[in-house]
């Protein structure tokens, strides 16, 4: 089988996943973009990693284009994607289980006070912070797929009300009102991109807290500032954001209520991933129905 890779990785990072990739795919003859559009015969399958635009183009036969990542909104954005070609994206079950570790503990830091400790220790005071049980502290998880899921199975195994929400569900504003700390997993489509604004701070709980783990396209910034600025919103976990890496002079990196992480809550792991993504391409090859395609429409 003939696959191109093709992405915006550097060269060891490409070279990690070509090693994982052979091993879980030994009959796989991996090329480049150039290579691929050269091959006779054509090229079968594509695994990308956000590739630049134009990538794909020229591969007459590609059946079947495999994300490496989770979210596919990038890849989706290219205007010369091929038209009608299925395209997978990334469902790892060791993903998954990182962001549902990067969830707990975000959560855990919330609900302890464990950040306003931290500020405490650079201001040198000493206070002790009233502590309550996981099962007073509910939490509103926004998307309800792989990852929104395992999210919401762990924090409920610590003892937390997880209340679960997807585009599909119900009215989202008196979840809101209940919840002490909303975490988004949601994906980035035209109708949850600019979601979390002024009227989505304004409906949580006064002084509940927001986890973004979605993308950072999610959150309207300055909406988000405003609120954190006002202390309606008492705290901002940040993954992902609308340039990355941010710009130095973003408001965010010195925000007392903001802590921020480099877009690492759940890396993609070469190991774990070459075994999805050999299983689709076998699909592919023997004519079985290939897992986690996307629904061009839907975004995800």
């Amino acid at each position: 089988m003939k696959v191109v890779l093709a992405g915006d990785l550097d060269p060891p990072e490409w070279e990690a996943w070509r090693t994982a990739l052979a091993a879980a795919l030994p009959e796989g003859v991996w090329l480049s973009a150039d290579e691929g559009r050269r091959e006779d015969p054509p090229v079968t399958a594509a695994v990308v990693a956000n590739p630049p635009p134009g990538s794909l183009a020229g591969l007459p036969g590609l059946r079947l284009i495999q994300s490496l990542w989770a979210g596919v909104d990038r890849l989706l954005g290219d205007p010369t994607l091929p038209a009608g070609v299925p395209i997978a994206r990334m469902v790892d079950p060791a993903m998954s289980a990182a962001m549902a570790e990067t969830a707990l503990w975000a959560t855990l830091a919330l609900h302890r006070g464990f950040f306003a400790y931290q500020l405490r220790q650079r201001e040198g005071v000493w206070r002790v912070h009233t502590q309550r049980r996981a099962d007073e502290v509910p939490v509103l998880v926004l998307g309800r797929g792989a990852m929104g899921n395992q999210v919401a199975a762990t924090l409920r195994r610590q003892g937390y009300p997880v209340a679960p929400w997807g585009r599909d569900g119900g009215p989202l504003p008196p979840l809101l009102a209940a919840a002490e700390v909303v975490i988004n997993l949601l994906p980035l489509t035209p109708a949850t991109r600019g979601l979390l604004d002024a009227r989505f701070f304004a409906a949580m709980r006064a002084r509940s807290a927001l986890v973004n783990l979605g993308r950072g396209a999610h959150v309207v910034d300055d909406d988000l500032l405003a609120a954190l600025d006002a202390g309606h919103v008492r705290h901002a976990v940040l993954d992902v954001f609308h340039a990355e890496p941010l710009p130095a002079s973003h408001r965010f990196w010195q925000h007392r209520r903001v802590t921020m992480l480099p877009h690492a809550a759940a890396l993609t792991d070469p190991r774990s991933a070459a075994a999805v993504v050999a299983s689709n391409l076998r699909a592919l090859r023997d004519g079985r129905p290939i897992a986690h395609l996307v629904d061009r429409v839907r975004g995800y």
